[in-house]
């Protein structure tokens, strides 16, 4: 069991979710919004999904054209010690996933159990848990990506109902923005930014995920922004490569892809003073260590949150004369909890 901070943090979020608790607007969804998360924002066509894949080391997430995310994801990645890797949804908890090819189907099937076969979306969270050694313990949450025009099928308020959705989460002082921008696209341009700066205006709470360097105009590059010129923040700017489309099309392992980005920042003219800073694998250690410390500062606050939590229900409970069933997994007592 994992008994990282990150790791309890993962358990309550997954009782809040077998109590119908996900972010929304009714006093018990208070829960989950005292939690620390890391929200993963973008456009579409930004590379999102393939940061994503490249700090978990897997291709594992649906692809395609349009609006592909539908449902928040919450990926919760636990750090083992052994070689072998699966995954597990918490509304499958009985199996494990060790083709990854698997849990993508899972993912659009799932989504299309909510939403049908539309292309509507659901703020119905999927919860997925990837235990590996090529982890960091890390729990982030995909969100769909921000879009200017409906396509075909979708209602016209398509738009709005996504920006809400991804202001919904971000706009909480406990989430910590993972804006993802493609670097041969204007900074001021970036819908991720624009959204960011909306709710973090200073700067504070926002890591900023400069994608596609190596698709720049040659004779270009993306140090004005790498180095906090273009827009500062107080996180750091981090730069990835992710894998071509090619590559995608080729299955190039991910691991194999992670080694390609290192040699690339470390053999670039214009990027290697800030190799040791740049790549996924480096996002992904930074992060970790930034949501654990932030959790640490949020403890008194968190325990306070469960316990008022726990009062609402057992007053509910008794009003409605039933047992609390604790069929989530974990305690909920904060102090078995590890708080």
């Amino acid at each position: 069991m994992d008994n990282s901070l990150i790791g309890l943090v993962n358990r309550i979020q997954r009782v809040c979710t077998a109590l119908g608790d996900y972010g929304g607007g009714d006093a018990v969804a208070s829960l989950w919004e005292s939690l620390p998360t890391v929200a993963v924002v973008g456009g579409q066509s930004s590379g999102k999904s393939s940061v994503l894949e490249s700090i978990v080391g897997r291709d594992f997430l649906p692809r395609g054209s349009g609006i592909v995310t539908r449902r928040p994801l919450v990926l919760q990645l636990h750090k083992t010690d052994d070689k072998y890797e699966y995954a597990e949804f918490l509304h499958m908890p009985r199996k494990r996933f060790t083709d990854f090819a698997a849990v993508r189907k899972e993912i659009s099937d799932e989504t299309d159990r909510i939403t049908g076969r539309s292309k509507q979306i659901s703020p119905v969270p999927i919860h997925l848990s990837v235990y590996s050694p090529n982890v960091v313990n890390l729990t982030l949450i995909d969100l769909p990506g921000l879009t200017k025009i409906a396509v075909e099928g979708q209602s016209e308020n398509i738009v709005a109902d996504i920006e809400n959705m991804v202001r919904s989460y971000i706009e909480k002082p406990n989430c910590i923005i993972l804006a993802v921008s493609p670097a041969n696209q204007d900074i001021a341009t970036s819908d991720a930014i624009k959204i960011a700066r909306e709710v973090d205006p200073q700067g504070e709470r926002t890591f900023g995920v400069l994608t596609k360097l190596d698709l720049m105009d040659k004779g270009t590059n993306a140090l004005d922004v790498l180095e906090g010129r273009s827009y500062r923040l107080i996180q750091p700017w981090i730069g990835v490569v992710n894998r071509s489309q090619q590559d995608i099309n080729k299955n190039v392992d991910m691991i194999a892809a992670r080694r390609r980005e290192r040699e690339y920042f470390q053999t670039s003219q214009d990027y290697s003073h800030l190799q040791s800073k740049m790549g996924s694998e480096y996002l992904g250690r930074v992060l970790s260590k930034h949501l654990e410390a932030v959790i640490r500062s949020r403890i008194p606050s968190i325990t306070a949150m469960i316990n008022k939590t726990i009062d609402d229900i057992e007053a509910e409970l008794n009003q409605i004369g039933r047992p609390l069933a604790n069929d989530a997994g974990v305690s909920c007592n904060p102090a078995q909890e590890g708080f």
